[in-house]
């Protein structure tokens, strides 16, 4: 593999390699933004507030654009990175052009296609990972990568967004949860039986959400019960409840998995008591509870983390850090349980409005943290 494309394992490093290497990484980063502001732009219109830029075209390419071209572009990288093949840096370039060809005026078959071949290729890449190391975290994230794939295959044969929306929504539940039981590993209460209880709920996530659309009048309750029986197992051994006690980055970090785990709850509740929710409020409440509640509480968790080891670059935690994250699951709550909950549509607005400026704020301050550098420690300070 290209010396540029593999970490160096250095932090803060400035030689012409690593620069190299900054760039190029920053070359799959900039799609995903683009499509970050894409899809925010597209979730005004679809409030019906003012929108930067005005066509037919972005409200329908909402969910497809956070999903696909955003968070599936940040989450392949990481995969790339991590399996150290330079063919797997094809999977977040194909996520990426994606983006774009939805964005542009070409037909929708060829971002649809460019999705499915960005989970071809990160099946790959996950085959890589189990060839090194078979688990049970890695065997669930393979489930969220074919959950995936299903999804951007249906959708390119012409199955509407409402109907694949389980499947989407179980590619990152089931990413982001192997990630968890992940580090889960180290905490005592996991043992093997406990991994292969958290993969048995990743398999029913994974199977229900292709039900779900087949079979609604049961198929969406069963996903409901899923979703609730993977949150109970992380409310139960994630690391996360532990670390809340703790301080700095590590507590930065254990709120917003908890806070989102939350609004999995609320997610599945719907789908429990609700059913084949589709269209009109309690779709609106459901989707946005896992991909801005959930998924996006994820994003600003792991970003002090992740993003470094993706672009080589730190990104020092700040208590400012949680004022986005407290604006976007109160806006949230806005939303969902006064808006969506008792059909007050000037809630809808408020709160939809600013789940954009918390989304936006944490990268004005994300960005802001990582050019400032490491925060200065006083000399009798002691750091945790």
């Amino acid at each position: 593999m290209s010396s540029v494309l593999r970490p160096t394992g250095r932090s803060g490093s400035t030689t012409a390699p690593d620069r190299t290497l900054l760039i190029r990484r920053l070359a799959f980063v900039i799609p995903g933004g683009i499509a970050l502001l894409g899809g925010l732009d597209a979730a005004l219109l679809l409030l019906g507030l003012p929108a930067p830029v005005t066509t037919e075209r972005l409200p329908l390419i909402h969910a497809p654009l956070m999903v696909f071209a955003f968070i599936g572009t940040l989450v392949v990288l990481e995969r790339a990175v991590a399996a150290r093949r330079w063919w797997g840096f094809l999977s977040p370039l194909a996520f990426g052009l994606g983006g774009f060809a939805l964005l542009s005026t070409l037909p929708f078959a060829v971002g649809q296609a460019s999705f499915v071949l960005g989970f071809v290729v990160l099946l790959a890449i996950y085959g890589v990972v189990w060839a090194r190391q078979a688990s049970m975290a890695t065997a669930i994230q393979v489930l969220g990568a074919l959950s995936g794939l299903a999804s951007a295959i249906l959708w390119l044969s012409g199955v509407i967004i409402p109907l694949i929306a389980p499947s989407m929504v179980a590619f990152l539940v089931l990413t982001i949860f192997g990630e968890r039981l992940e580090l889960a590993r180290i905490s005592p209460t996991v043992n093997a039986k406990v991994e292969r209880l958290a993969f048995a709920c990743g398999m029913a996530l994974s199977l229900t959400a292709l039900a779900a659309p087949l079979w609604p009048v049961v198929g969406y309750p069963l996903f409901g019960v899923a979703m609730l029986a993977t949150v109970a197992w992380l409310f139960s051994h994630d690391v996360a409840t532990r670390l809340a006690r703790s301080t700095g980055l590590a507590r930065y970090m254990a709120v917003c998995l908890l806070l989102g785990y939350g609004w999995l709850v609320v997610a599945g509740g719907i789908w429990l008591v609700g059913g084949a929710v589709t269209s009109g409020p309690a779709y609106d409440a459901v989707l946005h509870a896992v991909f801005l509640g959930f998924v996006m509480s994820m994003v600003m968790a792991h970003a002090p983390v992740i993003l470094p080891a993706v672009i080589r670059r730190p990104l020092p935690y700040r208590w400012f850090l949680y004022l986005p994250v407290a604006l976007l699951h109160a806006s949230l709550a806005v939303r969902v349980l006064i808006g969506d909950g008792r059909g007050i549509e000037e809630a809808v607005q408020w709160g939809g409005a600013l789940n954009v400026v918390a989304v936006l704020a944490f990268v004005v301050l994300a960005v802001a943290s990582a050019i400032a550098g490491a925060p200065r420690v006083a000399k009798n300070e002691v750091v945790a």
